[in-house]
């Protein structure tokens, strides 16, 4: 069957693209709609559909895989809008979620509070039982007052249950004897076992993800069986794949038993599509991709070729918001996209976000009922984005709504509308820029030595400023730019993970427990492969990976190890010099004559997904491009008369200069003063900002 779907459902928009055997790209975008998913992706799915020369059901009826991701999972955490969820831990540490990791962003500040915790101490209830570290059993499970506590759900309104009992990862028995009773006295009630789940040694982590995984249950098996009934009733009949925070794709009904796997689903996707672009065009392969949609603004990096992944992942704040426990695709958000509200505070300086106004009411532009300025209000005053031409002309934007609402802000700020809306773009790139510091600079790394790609719906009106501010040199956005965590699916691949902790040290290595622990993350990858298999993947691989530290260090450092067994001194030896090099590039320094502490180990399973192929870049002859029209736009200096091309008319070679604005269905590309885009052989657009930052 000749066409690959990819969507990618986010708070303002989802988008749809659809690659044919050629790997070409066609891409449709609409408006999220928050009750039923499957709306707005057949209203996406009609406008590829259409460009297509087919109706929905016959694209549907010849497409081989459907790729889906979504942000429901993550906002349902943030917004609490989950499941009212039980969390049993053993007897005497009812805490562990409260008191999270014990840390605070303000250390000598006395008067903060400890934060909420994710399952409220009054759902929080204690097990009689007592593992040892070592699994033997201090205290036998009370089963008469588990029975006794369950029985008492059912009126306290429970609709999903956490385990977490201590040192269960050493001797599982108990909880599992817990679910069995979970099962009998709470038919149809989801639960979530921590040790089958995240079997690590930290405590906090491993029952915040088996709490975040509960309570996500109801919700997200609900959501995406309901995608799955509406997919197969309107007539798609093969493989539905689902974007995980790994950076991958599972099977739905893999991942409809594990749904934390979906938090960050949709913006891991986004550093596998700048991957991928910038490969074809044979730039650098250390990568920064920012992703700025209607509700967020997404970072994440490529070192080496590799994405950045991440086992410190934080919902929220950190130490304050909650820890996923789990390995992710390394995704800094902020609230910072086109839908972000700008406001005063109370000492009359303008912020921009985070709060958004999503795609209910949206942006005041939309005409659907918003009335506070948004960033993409701004761009539309300022001239960025023509209301008649917004996603190719098929939905009109009011501009008089738009100015009314950043009018009012300018009386505000005393200011002129134009002058205002500027000002709101400016601060909006001022925290996008911080947000990409944090993971760049703050890390050692230099963004100057990167490619940046513009990325998102809104990515293209501020990408210039930002890459000139970070001293970026090579920026790259692609034509899809408008739906990046979409096209991003197209070339991912199966992904899992198994886990197992075994606690050992370089100098006293347990050769025997730690193969064992190995031999467990085979034994259950094994069994996932099988599936695969079944299914017709057969290009499947294995990497390992351990959580290791100096002795007497807190935190852990994740490298990877050459294979599934350890035979003597040389593998370990192979492993400290890992981690050496690893520890150098984090902090630049070592330790060589300290001895490591291995905690946590782990199996990543890969199964290739035939992906697109996408053309490479070849220099060839500048092409004159000729500008579609010309309207006022308002940069630094004021209104300046803007040329405005059509993205689909521009052919491989073309240089446009600024000041000039290109348009595409998905997205706008603002090339301000001073800055160059040339088209690549891909059709992808690469650009060279001015060498001043003032724009």
């Amino acid at each position: 069957m000749p066409y690959r779907i990819s969507v990618d459902t986010g708070g303002t928009f989802t988008d749809v693209v659809v690659t044919d055997e050629r790997g070409r790209f066609t891409v449709g975008k609409a408006l999220t709609d928050k009750q039923r998913a499957f709306a707005s992706i057949e209203a996406g799915l009609a406008v590829a559909a259409e460009e297509l020369g087919l109706a929905v059901p016959a694209l549907l009826a010849e497409t081989s895989v459907f790729l889906y991701g979504t942000t429901r999972g993550t906002n349902g955490i943030v917004e609490r809008k989950i499941a009212r969820t039980a969390f049993l831990t053993t007897q005497g540490f009812p805490d562990t979620l409260l008191l999270k990791e014990g840390g605070k962003s303000e250390p000598h500040n006395l008067r903060m509070e400890y934060p909420d915790p994710y399952v409220p101490r009054r759902l929080t209830f204690e097990v009689p039982e007592r593992v040892n570290a070592e699994g033997g059993v201090e205290a036998a499970l009370d089963e008469a007052a588990v029975r006794e506590l369950l029985a008492g759900f059912p009126a306290r309104g429970i609709e999903a249950v956490a385990v977490c009992l201590l040192w269960s990862i050493a001797n599982p028995a108990h909880e599992l004897r817990v679910g069995e009773l979970i099962a009998e006295c709470l038919p149809g009630v989801p639960y979530t076992l921590s040790h089958q789940l995240n079997p690590i040694l930290r405590e906090y982590r491993r029952a915040s993800s088996a709490a975040i995984d509960a309570s996500l249950k109801p919700l997200m098996q609900e959501y995406l069986l309901t995608l799955e009934a509406d997919l197969r009733a309107a007539g798609y009949a093969n493989d539905i794949l689902v974007s995980t925070s790994f950076g991958g794709v599972m099977h739905l009904a893999d991942v409809v038993k594990k749904p934390i796997f979906l938090v960050k689903s949709g913006p891991a996707m986004a550093p596998v599509a700048g991957l991928a672009y910038v490969e074809a065009e044979g730039l650098p392969s250390d990568i920064i991709v920012c992703d700025a949609g209607g509700t967020t603004f997404d970072v994440s990096l490529v070192r080496d070729g590799q994405v950045e992944f991440s086992r410190d992942t934080w919902l929220g704040p950190q130490w304050t918001g909650d820890n996923l426990g789990m390995a992710s695709v390394a995704v800094h958000s902020i609230g910072a996209g086109g839908g972000s509200i700008a406001w005063v505070d109370s000492g009359g300086l303008l912020r921009v976000g985070p709060h958004s106004a999503g795609s209910e009411p949206g942006p005041a532009c939309y005409g659907r009922g918003g009335d506070e300025p948004t960033v993409t209000d701004a761009a539309v005053v300022l001239g960025y984005i023509d209301p008649a031409h917004f996603l190719g002309g098929r939905m009109q934007l009011d501009e008089d709504a738009a100015k009314r609402v950043v009018g009012r802000l300018a009386e505000t700020l005393n200011e002129s509308v134009e002058r205002t809306a500027f000002a709101i773009l400016t601060v909006a790139n001022e925290n996008m820029i911080e947000a990409i510091k944090e993971l760049t600079i703050n890390e050692g790394i230099n963004p100057s030595e990167s490619t940046l790609i513009g990325g998102g719906g809104a990515g293209g009106l501020n990408i210039v400023p930002i890459a000139a501010e970070l001293g970026c040199r090579t920026v790259l956005v692609p034509r899809t730019a408008g739906a990046l965590s979409a096209s991003g699916m197209q070339f991912s691949d199966i992904v899992t993970e198994a886990g197992a902790s075994k606690l050992t040290a370089t100098d006293q290595f347990d050769y025997d427990g730690v193969n064992a622990a190995l031999a467990s993350i085979d034994a259950q990858l094994e069994s996932f492969a099988a599936r695969l298999r079944e299914r017709g993947f057969t290009d499947v691989r294995t990497r390992y990976f351990v959580e290791a530290r100096y002795r007497f260090q807190v935190w852990e450092l994740e490298i990877e190890v050459a294979g599934n067994r350890f035979e003597g001194e040389a593998d370990v030896a192979a492993l400290i010099e890992a981690f050496h090099q690893m520890h150098d590039r984090v902090f630049a320094i070592t330790d060589p004559g300290q001895a490591v502490e291995c905690l946590n180990w782990r199996g990543r399973l890969i199964a290739n997904v035939k992906a697109p192929t996408l053309e490479p870049s070849r220099a060839g002859k500048t092409v004159r491009a000729e500008p579609d029209r010309r309207r006022p736009a308002y940069f630094a200096g004021g209104l300046v008369e803007t040329a405005i091309y059509l993205g689909d008319q521009l052919a491989p070679d073309a240089v446009i200069e600024g000041p000039a604005i290109i348009e595409e269905p998905t997205s706008t590309l603002v090339v301000n003063p001073g800055a160059t885009a040339r088209v690549s052989a891909g059709g992808r657009y690469i650009l060279t900002p001015p060498a001043e930052a003032a724009l």
